[in-house]
């Protein structure tokens, strides 16, 4: 608490200034030299910050994460700007105006709720996270749009807000959280807490189980670039029961239909890799009708087909080799192919990537993509490229 209301002083701001682009190898060189004109702890402080800041670049961007005031939980624990922007619009396309934002953290998500007009009234119990909140809408200008609460969340009345939203803590002391109850509220209270409200959004780990999703509740899973951030149980939306998966960027977001599994069919020319919020969110099957393809095991989320349909929810590679899992001939084969740059991709294996690109040793001035799967229960290898 103290390093913060240091960095917080004109002389913390102008030091933190100083220190922006240091260069992680020159920390101690830096620091020796600062602590001639300024207090140990400060200089401490400020480098500290800014490595949180470097750090908080990826989620944030550059511009505002220079600007912003972290601490390590709220680098690993907030939402990606991406993410956060996103749900604000869809908050905004609900006609929501004011929003109670529960386990604000450093206020990633008050942050997006602020720039897409909505009023926030940000609520953290821990005096550090709350302090950074209200910097942070300080130094991005939205402290009109922004209040900061330092309370327990279980004791703060949401009446008079449009919305809901709420940030469990899912880590402890022992690292990520995965019982939705031992969530910091438990999911329960949360439920109970949007049910209350005209509308609501909770924030939850992207594996939680679909069964412990409230009836009365719309499941959105969200990827960026790829990669699966989070899922979000929506309420007051008029839509309870829906599963989507929405991609960033974009927005592009895929509905469930409740169709049935997908036969599993024979290698087809086409393998198709779903996007990861599409598999948690259980719409292999949407995507295998929009391609015309079926599955290639029962249990693994691949989809083959003959043609070539693009779509953004899943990436197409073109499959040239199949053969049963055997490691000396697919080092022949990427001779043969003078492959030197290969991918590898696995569902249903539990060879790891880096154990067979050590054992192969490929060489060449080409690529491919190899795929360590099961066709039909069967260990196999797809070897291809991505289709164009």
């Amino acid at each position: 608490m103290n390093d913060l209301a240091l960095l917080l002083t004109p002389e913390g701001r102008a030091l933190l200034d100083e220190v922006r682009d240091t260069d992680p190898a020159r920390e101690l060189a830096v620091a020796t030299r600062l602590r001639r004109e300024h207090p140990a702890d400060l200089v401490s402080a400020a480098l500290g910050q800014a490595r949180l800041r470097q750090r908080a670049a990826a989620k944030f961007g550059a511009g505002d994460a220079g600007r912003m005031f972290f601490t390590p939980n709220g680098v690993e624990q907030s939402t990606r700007a991406s993410v956060a922007a996103y749900r604000a619009a869809r908050m905004k396309d609900l006609g929501v105006t004011s929003v109670a934002d529960l386990c604000c953290g450093i206020g990633g998500d008050a942050i997006a709720l602020a720039r897409a007009g909505i009023r926030v009234l940000a609520v953290d119990r821990d005096p550090l996270t709350a302090t950074a909140a209200r910097a942070n809408a300080e130094a991005l200008g939205l402290a009109e749009l922004i209040e900061v609460r330092e309370a327990d969340v279980t004791e703060v009345s949401t009446q008079g807000y449009d919305a809901v939203f709420v940030d469990p803590a899912r880590r402890g002391g022992r690292g990520r959280i995965f019982d939705p109850e031992a969530y910091s509220p438990p999911l329960s209270w949360a439920v109970q807490t949007a049910l209350g409200a005209p509308r609501a959004a909770l924030k939850i780990a992207p594996g939680i189980p679909h069964e412990a999703v409230p009836a009365e509740a719309e499941a959105e899973w969200i990827s960026d670039g790829g990669d699966v951030k989070e899922a979000v149980l929506w309420f007051g939306t008029g839509a309870p029961g829906i599963v989507r998966a929405t991609l960033l960027p974009g927005p592009r977001t895929l509905p469930g239909r409740g169709l049935p599994d997908p036969e599993v069919r024979p290698v087809g020319r086409y393998l198709y890799e779903p996007d990861g919020a599409v598999i948690r969110a259980h719409l292999v099957a949407e995507v295998a009708e929009e391609v015309g393809g079926g599955l290639l095991d029962a249990t693994i989320a691949y989809v083959t087909a003959d043609a070539l349909r693009p779509t953004p929810y899943a990436t197409a590679y073109e499959i040239t080799d199949r053969l049963p899992f055997n490691v000396k001939r697919l080092k022949a084969l990427l001779r043969e192919r003078e492959v030197g740059v290969l991918t590898v991709k696995k569902r249903g294996s539990a060879v790891e990537p880096e154990e067979l690109r050590r054992k192969v040793k490929p060489q060449g001035p080409h690529s491919a993509t190899v795929f360590l799967t099961r066709v039909a229960g069967a260990p196999t290898m797809l070897l291809g490229h991505p289709a164009r």
